[in-house]
């Protein structure tokens, strides 16, 4: 009765928020810039919406961005910027009056490793909103990050172990209620465990969109090592193993597609970053592709792009974010076109 609608379907709009002086960012002009592209991109094939601060932020926004025609403004009190984990999951029901349900997961730091209470409860302010209120909602008492759960929209996710089975995301649950949960919840028909380590710099418990996706139901592309000097080489060969040993729904092995790593990128003390190629954004009629100024850029850019014929693949300056432990699709959300959202209201704050 519930469909779980992969990223590559029709969508209404992107949602992101934007960076603040108040946040933790190490250059926020760097962000900022970022910020502009990504802006001014997704506007120019879909609307956008950018959670803000208030008014005042809204406004020096809106001096940065170059087109606002397509871009509409919701002021919302946040935490921190990585929307993919915080804003509600868009779910279809199968019925013969097709209905969705915007699901408001719990949220707490990525398993409490930083302040999360603006950010757990930022899906009630935006259901209040008048661009969103008014669609049916639930609230589901859950740990559980959209970066965390992949969807080919036929009824397979595909997640990791290492994050959902984490006890710092639902102590109090065993893996098998977990499992249940999220198959309910979500609408699985059957979930693909990967069992894999985060990414060096990743604070997410290894989010599954830093290592493998779903370009369409019958392939994955995923983060690869072929230099076995790299301190990723071992943990990624063997998750590569795993995904070969995945069947799709027809029993046939998965079309896969792998995205080098490009060389590694540290921070001011010397942490490497989670700097990876698998955390691009799919959007109507474009594929967004986080770049680091990397000789490996224009080869995942390729890769990437012959998954997605029809669709125009663009690189987006990536080095700002990740420099804050997270790339493109860390920091924004689809919102599916079944979900009809008011723009007519006041785009004012």
């Amino acid at each position: 009765m519930i469909r779980f609608p992969a990223e590559w379907e029709a969508q209404s709009a992107v949602v992101i928020a934007w960076p603040h002086e108040s946040g933790d960012f190490t250059d926020l002009a760097a962000i900022e810039t970022a910020y502009q592209t990504i802006a001014d991109t997704i506007s120019r094939f879909q609307a956008l919406i950018v959670i803000c601060r208030d008014a005042e932020h809204q406004s020096r926004i809106q001096s940065q961005l170059k087109n606002q025609a397509n871009i509409h403004f919701i002021a919302a009190a946040y935490d921190d910027i990585w929307l993919r984990d915080t804003v509600f999951i868009s779910l279809q029901w199968q019925h013969p009056k097709a209905s969705l349900q915007l699901v408001n997961f719990r949220f707490n730091g990525w398993g409490n490793k930083y302040p999360h209470a603006a950010d757990d409860a930022l899906n009630l302010a935006l259901f209040a909103h008048p661009a969103i209120k008014g669609q049916p909602t639930a609230t589901v008492n859950l740990v559980l990050e959209g970066g965390s759960v992949e969807s080919d929209g036929q009824g397979t996710v595909m997640t990791t172990k290492n994050c959902l089975f984490n006890p710092n995301r639902n102590p109090m649950l065993t893996q098998e209620q977990i499992t249940g949960q999220v198959m309910r919840y979500l609408g699985a028909k059957r979930i693909l465990w990967v069992e894999q380590d985060n990414l060096a710099g990743d604070d997410t418990d290894a989010h599954i969109d830093t290592l493998a996706r779903f370009c369409d139901t019958q392939t994955i592309a995923y983060t690869s090592c072929d230099d076995a000097e790299d301190a990723h080489y071992t943990s990624l060969k063997a998750m590569e193993a795993q995904l070969q040993a995945f069947r799709t729904v027809d029993g046939n092995p998965y079309r896969l597609v792998a995205l080098p790593l490009p060389k590694p990128i540290f921070d001011d003390q010397g942490r490497r970053l989670p700097a990876n190629y698998a955390n691009f954004l799919i959007i109507n009629g474009a594929v967004l592709v986080p770049t680091y100024g990397d000789a490996m850029d224009a080869v995942a850019l390729q890769r990437i792009a012959a998954c997605f014929p029809g669709r125009e693949a663009i690189a987006v300056p990536c080095l700002a974010l990740v420099q804050q432990y997270g790339s493109l699709h860390c920091a924004s959300m689809q919102i599916p076109a079944f979900v009809k959202l008011n723009f007519q209201a006041p785009r004012k704050v």
